[in-house]
């Protein structure tokens, strides 16, 4: 394998761990932590089976056939495609602002800066991987080294927090408590909306497509997987030896409770350092997704991609700046977001099992049974939000 052929296989792997690794992953972590104990851990376990049934398939029918998921889906029913296209450029929009949001916050924590300051700088930092010559290069490496002091720096404070390990390993498989919401809620966090098309997508811009690379693309995809689902796990145990201990996690800001009750004003600086990490990644796979379904709606985007994708971050901060984040767009659009994933899985199961992409994926029969389980699950959920938002309270 090419040294450029393998970067492109674990950059792509970090830009889809690393987009999932936002500050509402954080936040839903240590809060669900908090409600759940140990038996939280039963959840995530959920979790990584339907990420893994989610990811595996669609990044086989992708990578398999070199198509985005809007081309696939307008092949399949026509229009789907370019729905698709606007739900995740809507809700990827709306979650950039919250990514800026947390950036601005990150930075807040490490040197004093202004929230808002410091939400500005995160943007200049996430436009300037864009602008350099070979910027999908840059994206990989960026990606793959915040990834990595993201995940060194839980893992010391989880260290730090001292967990009960072996009664979370126990309350994994005999919860005594089990909550859908928190398995639908951290499902959608890792490869709902924009994410769960990041890594495919990268990898048919570097040209690694057709049924030679799907082994590779399953690796590459299940790397992907392994990292977000190591950055849970350590979070989660990080939690759960705070809360263990005694001390009450603040609802006001529960990641930055955790890190501060563990290791001190330390573990304080060390969430800032996360939150950063987490949330500048996340706007830039964000923007990287979003107009990598754009691009295919109107001819001669293609070209612009750079100007295109530039002006999402610009257009994300600009938003948080002038409005600050609304919090109730947020959280209708967090709702939507959640469609996305059963719209763009339900895609690919139908494409999985017509020529030409049955052949070109050689989708698995055990594998589109999982990939059915996880879009009826989550449509249902989907849909079950959506009415709750906007029923009358």
């Amino acid at each position: 394998m090419s040294k450029g052929r393998g970067s492109a296989l674990v950059g792509a792997a970090f830009l889809m761990a690393t987009s999932a690794i936002g500050p509402g992953f954080l936040t839903q972590t240590a809060v669900f932590t908090s409600q759940l104990g140990a038996s939280f851990g039963f959840a995530i376990l959920v979790s990584v089976l339907f990420d893994l049934g989610a990811q595996l398939l669609i990044w086989r029918v992708l990578v398999g056939s070199g198509q985005r998921a809007s081309q696939v889906a307008n092949a399949v029913v026509p229009g789907l495609g370019h729905l698709l296209s606007g739900l995740v450029a809507i809700g990827g929009l709306a979650f950039n602002i919250g990514n800026v949001a947390g950036a601005g916050l990150g930075l807040n924590v490490l040197f004093g800066l202004d929230a808002r300051i410091g939400a500005g700088v995160s943007a200049v930092v996430g436009v300037g991987v864009f602008l350099v010559r070979d910027a999908g290069r840059a994206m990989d490496r960026f990606a793959q080294v915040l990834g990595a002091v993201m995940v060194i720096v839980a893992v010391y404070v989880a260290i730090a927090a001292a967990p009960p390990v072996g009664e979370a390993i126990i309350r994994t498989v005999a919860p005594t408590a089990v909550d859908p919401l928190a398995i639908v809620t951290i499902v959608g966090g890792t490869v709902g909306g924009y994410i769960t098309f990041a890594g495919a997508h990268r990898l048919i811009d570097a040209g690694l497509v057709g049924p030679a690379a799907l082994g590779q693309a399953t690796r590459s995809a299940i790397l992907g997987i392994g990292v977000a689902s190591l950055m849970r796990v350590v979070l989660f145990l990080g939690a759960l030896g705070v809360v263990a201990g005694g001390t009450a996690i603040d609802p006001a800001n529960p990641p930055a409770s955790v890190f501060q009750a563990a290791a001190g004003n330390l573990g304080y600086r060390f969430f800032g350092v996360v939150m950063w990490a987490a949330a500048v990644t996340s706007i830039v796979g964000s923007a990287y997704t979003s107009v990598s379904f754009l691009q295919t709606v109107r001819s001669g985007w293609e070209t612009r991609r750079s100007a295109l994708t530039v002006s999402f971050i610009a257009f994300s901060a600009a938003i948080f700046l002038l409005v600050g984040r609304p919090v109730q767009i947020l959280v209708f659009v967090g709702a939507i977001n959640g469609l996305i994933l059963p719209v763009g899985l339900g895609a690919m199961l139908v494409a999985a099992r017509r020529e030409p992409w049955r052949e070109q994926a050689r989708v698995p029969r055990w594998l589109h049974l999982g990939g059915v389980v996880v879009a009826l699950a989550m449509a249902g959920l989907g849909v079950r939000s959506i009415v709750g938002l906007l029923s009358p309270p």
